[in-house]
């Protein structure tokens, strides 16, 4: 047994216990053993959830993380498959060097095979090829007490279905089978444009989504009055010329925990200001290494620790497109009012593609994100608020990245949570499933 383990968050500072299954083949007794001795458990990948959707209600929880093996790869097609424990920066480290790309990725490659499709996570490329959901063949589950099952599109389909954004409740992922996407380089052709108000960014997102693979926006969070929303709009696409080598970029790193947050007002917008001001004014295009593309925080090691000893706590909600830029608008008034949030704030558009999971986050429309250091008027105060504006225009809050949505607005927001509770493992709990469905 192993202590220590928390969300990213470190909100709500919950340290889990964990036993961990070193082989497939241990998982099934270690489920048992768990659920025996403490009533429940979960299972827990990377630590890269923000909330606590990977925390167990228990916080004694089955580590995944060691079972990290590629099973088979598949280099004509495309495929792979591979234990749930395995990280998107390992099976990059061996799919690009074979041609092969992600299709869908996130905003960092340190998550799990596993929690990729626990969390059904999405990327810049929504708008083209929808969420890591539709890009799973095939994968092995393990429920309490009984033999390891095959879910697939056409086998146990609704278990299959349950699963991708299941947030580990259905049961765990042992591996997984996974489509690729084709490169003929390791870089990204990439066109980046400041743009000065949140109309531009519509404006700007209308022209150049369907024009390329990536899309995404960083906003200014605190701008006011004429420059709410102003930011830089990026979009992207793997270069058709160029090596497939990676470049082994040297890591910062964050030695230990501040007591106070290094994120505050003075700093924030001084950053963004600075940043702002640095972008091109016209489009600048230019080739950029993959990962300052994809993940520009994923260079600075426990950069959550910035936000000292209190943690963080993520926002992140996706609005209709029917109404995303008054409500977008709304949303960022508020926080800029408030004087709190992230140097990294993320505005993209959603597309239309549907998930083959039950609780997927993404809708078409549009998803903003940023990080808060965590303070009793965060609560208390601005979530309140943004809640309500996202509840009114039918939007909905990410699970994965959430530790305050009350249960009346996921119950509303995601109306299939009846049918993954009738699926879930019940040796299987997490505290933010025991906090929306009391």
């Amino acid at each position: 047994m192993s202590n220590y383990l928390n969300s990213w968050g470190h909100y709500p500072n919950r340290p889990q216990s964990s036993l961990v299954s070193n082989w497939r083949t241990e998982v099934a007794g270690h489920l048992i053993q768990l659920t025996d001795a403490h009533g429940d458990t979960l299972p827990y990948g990377n630590g890269r959830s923000y909330g606590d959707s990977c925390l167990a209600a228990s916080d004694h929880v089955l580590n995944m993380r060691t079972l990290d093996r590629f099973i088979n790869a598949d280099w004509e097609q495309g495929t792979i498959t591979a234990e749930a424990g395995i990280t998107l920066a390992e099976i990059l480290s061996i799919s690009i060097q074979n041609g092969w790309f992600l299709s869908v990725t996130p905003g960092t490659q340190f998550v799990t095979l596993g929690g990729a499709i626990a969390n059904d996570v999405h990327g810049k490329n929504h708008h083209i090829r929808g969420t890591f959901g539709n890009h799973v063949y095939s994968f092995g589950l393990q429920r309490s007490n009984l033999e390891p099952i095959v879910c697939s599109a056409t086998e146990n389909r609704e278990l299959f279905a349950a699963t991708i954004g299941g947030l580990g409740l259905t049961g765990v992922i042992t591996w997984a089978k996974i489509q690729l996407i084709k490169i003929r380089s390791s870089q990204i052709d990439s066109v980046a444009q400041r743009f000065d108000n949140l109309s531009q960014f519509f404006s700007l997102s209308e022209e150049l989504d369907h024009q390329h693979e990536y899309s995404v926006a960083w906003i200014d969070c605190l701008a006011s009055g004429s420059k709410t929303g102003r930011g830089v709009f990026i979009v992207g696409d793997h270069s058709q010329y160029g090596s497939l080598e990676t470049e082994d970029r040297p890591k910062l790193h964050l030695p230990v925990t501040p007591p106070l947050s290094l994120i505050n007002n003075l700093s924030l917008r001084a950053f963004n200001e600075t940043y702002w001001r640095m972008q091109p004014s016209k489009r600048k295009y230019e080739r950029v290494e993959y990962e300052p593309f994809f993940y520009p925080l994923d260079r600075i090691l426990h950069w959550n620790r910035m936000y000292g000893r209190k943690g963080f706590q993520q926002f992140q909600c996706v609005v209709p497109k029917t109404v995303a830029e008054p409500a977008v608008q709304e949303l960022l008034k508020a926080i800029s009012l408030s004087g709190q949030g992230s140097f990294l704030a993320v505005l993209k558009c959603c597309g239309s593609i549907t998930s083959p999971g039950m609780m997927s986050f993404p809708m078409p429309g549009t998803s903003l994100a940023l990080d808060f250091p965590n303070t009793p008027m965060l609560e208390r105060v601005l979530f309140p608020q943004l809640d309500k504006i996202v509840r009114e225009a039918g939007g909905r809050l990410y699970p994965a990245k959430d530790a305050h949505m009350s249960g009346n607005d996921f119950r509303q927001a995601y109306p299939a949570w009846e049918r993954l509770e009738a699926l879930r493992d019940k040796g299987l709990m997490s505290r933010f499933w025991k906090r929306v469905i009391s």
